[in-house]
């Protein structure tokens, strides 16, 4: 936990040094840019002799960038939020979507589209997760447990804020699970946190496939060195925005992890819908 502690307050230390400076003028290097995305479901039967339960499903994500440019320096954060429940007869509420991701890439300019960078990134969950195949149903997870801080030093290749990867050799990650949970997500019998060290490789990609359609990529790639190297983690994220007008769309994600840790199965999410969107940049 010391570990841990001592490597926040570096990167906090790092980020004041660098960018405390609020004059005019670094104010405005900052892109500030975010959308918030509600999407509605609903089904009703009545007398319906084929069968059916009546449903209601809201999800609502909020994506959030914002990133500094000052001479070398280059200072890239994206939020990623989601959470979403639904209500079917006689089985209650049920969470449909439940995520929380932040990611820093901090960047000093090299040479060409070349950066030396330090990474960080904290992936966990707000509320309680349930494993509904088993009954009674099964608490799988809760806030912060599990929860992963990752971080590292490395070299990244940025073409624009919408095309980039990340090569990060010597990264630490770190795995905090509750007393409820000890004993798995990679973590020992007895304790609340595990430590390895690896190889993480990211890349974001966001472009238009055609007018008023964007699709956006999110792939995470991690190898511990420690234990069982040839177990390589995949986390990968896409979504699809079919604009409409200023303010509906049509939404589709589709998120898969492999991660042994956690599955010995592939994870897979899948959402789709129309719903309000609120864009903003600044």
């Amino acid at each position: 936990m010391k570990n841990v502690y001592f490597s926040i307050i570096c990167i906090f230390l790092i980020s004041v040094s660098v960018f405390g400076n609020h004059s005019t003028d670094s104010i405005q290097k900052w892109s500030i840019k975010g959308k918030i995305t509600f999407l509605f479901n609903q089904s009703a039967f009545s007398n319906w002799t084929s069968g059916g339960d009546n449903t209601i499903a809201g999800n609502v994500n909020i994506n959030y960038d914002f990133n500094y440019k000052k001479g070398k320096w280059n200072w890239d954060n994206k939020i990623i939020t989601g959470y979403g429940l639904s209500h079917v007869d006689d089985k209650g509420f049920r969470k449909t979507n439940d995520q929380f991701e932040y990611n820093s890439l901090l960047g000093l300019k090299s040479k060409g589209l070349w950066f030396f960078s330090f990474f960080n990134n904290i992936t966990t969950q707000f509320t309680r997760g349930y494993d509904y195949s088993e009954t009674p149903a099964k608490p799988t997870s809760t806030f912060f447990s599990p929860a992963y801080i990752s971080f590292g030093p490395g070299l990244l290749w940025k073409k624009s804020d919408d095309y980039r990867v990340n090569i990060a050799p010597a990264t630490s990650r770190f795995t905090f699970v509750s007393e409820e949970f000890s004993g798995k997500y990679g973590v020992d019998v007895g304790e609340t946190n595990s430590y390895s060290l690896g190889f993480n490789l990211s890349t974001y990609m966001k472009f238009d496939l055609m007018e008023n359609i964007n699709m956006e990529n999110i792939v995470a790639i991690y190898s511990d060195y420690l234990n069982h190297p040839e177990n390589i983690d995949v986390n990968y994220q896409m979504n699809l925005l079919f604009k409409v007008n200023r303010y509906f769309s049509m939404n589709m994600t589709l998120h898969a992890i492999v991660d042994d840790n956690t599955s010995k199965r592939i994870q897979f999410r899948e959402a789709f819908g129309l719903g309000l969107s609120y864009f903003f940049q600044k």
